[in-house]
């Protein structure tokens, strides 16, 4: 029987993947905590804890009629970011991929009225949110695997958390010790073009508004707390300050992790650090003594009903 040996919310801004002294130059002299925290989190973690598998809910690779995870054997090649080219360019990564548990986690989507995909394609884009992380944290551990799971961009919190419940009914249901990565920030709203370049340094002064500042610290204080419950009950007031991609890659880990039961306390690595108006911090969550507490069961939904021919994809545009 398999299962959840760790988590985390991991910042993956494109800054930690600059030169050291671009970063510097960029934050007044000094280098981004950040950097220094995922290098502490691969020393602490993911270089010491005894597991197979690294899932990637990936903030950044936003699907439409279904969530998605790679299915691949392996993934590898050359990255060049399509937002930030000049600063993510021919990056290359190459690590295992983890098809079976793909494939178990697709199987559990009826279970939990969802629609989930296992994609082996080798020409399927990857995003920065996915390799910036595998750069700090699994380059150089060949024998670990790695996949990914993409946000959908019309689903909703609860979608989420039934897609993060098909996660951990399907780590239950293998034979796989995996730690679970929320790829992503807090809150979301990024600086004006002609003002971003005044808003670079790590500062929480240049977050971009108090009120968000002030929601992300109140949310960190929960966690660190183990008020997953709260950090769940308090969404709707979060989601105005736009945490990226609705916050759902940290949802989705939180689905596997049993929800609002889940009171593993988080370990902070580095600072709560700006990245141009955005709200960026790395928390882990330790495997509790007796195990992350099981996957909620996903009641029945009458509005359910599933499309084993998949939806009309010439309908997207």
């Amino acid at each position: 029987m398999g299962e959840v040996v760790g988590a985390g919310l991991v910042a993956h801004v494109p800054t930690v993947v600059l030169p050291e002294e671009v970063r510097r130059e960029l934050n007044n002299g000094s280098d981004f905590t950040l950097v220094a925290g995922l290098e502490q989190l691969r020393r602490e973690v993911f270089e010491v804890l005894d597991y197979d598998t690294v899932v990637v809910l990936d903030s950044h690779w936003a699907t439409t009629v279904e969530f998605v995870v790679t299915g691949h054997a392996r993934r590898h090649g050359l990255f060049t970011s399509e937002e930030l080219p000049r600063g993510m360019s021919q990056r290359p990564y190459d690590f295992a991929g983890d098809p079976e548990l793909a494939q178990l986690i697709a199987g559990r989507a009826e279970a939990n009225s969802t629609w989930i995909t296992s994609i082996q394609d080798d020409s399927l884009p990857i995003f920065y949110a996915t390799t910036n992380v595998w750069e700090y944290l699994g380059r150089g551990l060949p024998d670990k695997r790695w996949i990914s799971i993409g946000v959908c961009q019309t689903a909703d919190g609860e979608d989420a958390l039934r897609l993060g419940r098909a996660l951990g009914q399907a780590i239950a249901e293998s034979d796989r010790k995996v730690l679970l990565v929320a790829s992503g920030a807090m809150s979301h709203t990024f600086w004006p073009l002609r003002q971003l370049r005044d808003h670079e340094a790590a500062g929480a002064e240049h977050i971009f508004s108090p009120e968000a500042y002030a929601a992300d610290q109140e949310r960190i204080g929960w966690l660190k707390d183990g008020d997953h419950a709260r950090v769940l009950d308090t969404m709707p007031e979060f989601l105005r300050f736009r945490p990226e991609a609705k916050f759902m890659h940290h949802l989705m880990m939180l689905g596997a992790i049993g929800e609002g039961d889940c009171t593993a306390p988080a370990r902070q690595y580095g600072e709560y650090e700006n990245s141009i108006g955005t709200g960026q911090v790395i928390l882990w969550f330790d495997r509790p003594e007796d195990g992350f507490p099981a996957p909620r069961p996903t009641p029945i939904d009458p509005d359910y009903a599933r499309q084993t021919a998949g939806p009309d994809l010439t309908a997207a545009g």
